[in-house]
Order: structure tokens, then sequence, then C-alpha cells
């Protein structure tokens, strides 16, 4: 598929690092280094915008070894990017160590991966079909 893509930054357009990548990495757009202090919030500029094909969503992942080395994710841990949405890509990270981490410009900050939507039709039933699970949740199917 093709995505059309506006990039107002200096940095190179995201790509795919592997052949077989799921995500492009999204870079830090910043006029001078952010400091993120622990447990704080913060909406990071790309100066990405994308147009999405309908039945199309972007979904901005955090990256694996910013979550693991750093304690940096998301706040909201998988956000959806609508296929009608036209405004910048913004990645809303959270600083979950206890330690503050500086951002730089330039810097991987999230992934961005390309999914089909399928919108459902919802059908009011009085009940639905039995399961073997029924409604067990949190564990239910045991530890290992």
């Amino acid at each position: 598929m093709k995505l059309k893509i506006i990039n107002k930054s200096h940095h190179p357009l995201p790509e795919y690092k592997t052949p077989g990548s799921a995500g492009m990495d999204l870079r830090a757009y910043l006029e001078e280094p952010v400091v993120l202090g622990s447990l704080e919030r913060r909406l990071i500029p790309t100066g990405l915008f994308i147009e999405l094909p309908k039945d199309y969503e972007a979904q901005i992942r955090p990256r694996s070894g910013m979550s693991i080395k750093h304690g940096l994710s998301l706040i909201n841990a998988i956000g959806t990017i609508d296929s009608d949405y036209r405004g910048e890509l913004m990645i809303p990270l959270v600083n979950l160590s206890k330690d503050s981490y500086e951002l730089v410009d330039g810097e991987r900050i999230a992934q961005l991966v390309i999914s089909p939507v399928v919108q459902a039709e919802l059908v009011e039933v009085d009940q639905l079909d039995e399961t073997h699970r029924a409604d067990g949740g949190f564990g239910s199917t045991g530890k290992l």
C-alpha cells in the first residue's frame, strides 16, 4: 500500500529497519531537548502528517528498547490514528522509571504500524452462545 506523508521535520522519513519489521520508527522533532521526570507525561511532536486510506488505522506503539532500558512508554499503551485524522502525529510519552530522561531531537521514540480496520455492525441479542471459558477472565486460564 502507498501512504501519503508530509514531513515538516528535518529527519528522514520513517522506514522499516528489516524485511520482517512490522513497524517503522518515529523520531522526536524538537527545537531543544525535553527532560521527562519520573512519572511525567508529555506529547512529543514528530513533524509528520499522514493520509491513511479508508479502512486502515495507524497504531503508535512503544519501542521495546526505550521501555526496558529507560522506562519510557506510551500513556495509552497503543495509540490509534484514524483514517480521517490529518493532524501531526504526536507521541504521548510517559516516563515510568525513577530517573529523569532527556529526549533529544531525532531520537527514535515510538513505532508506527499500519493495520486494516473492520467496523462491526452491532446486533443486540438477549443471550450469547456458551463457551468452555464462559465469563472467566483475568487469569482464569491459569499461570502456565
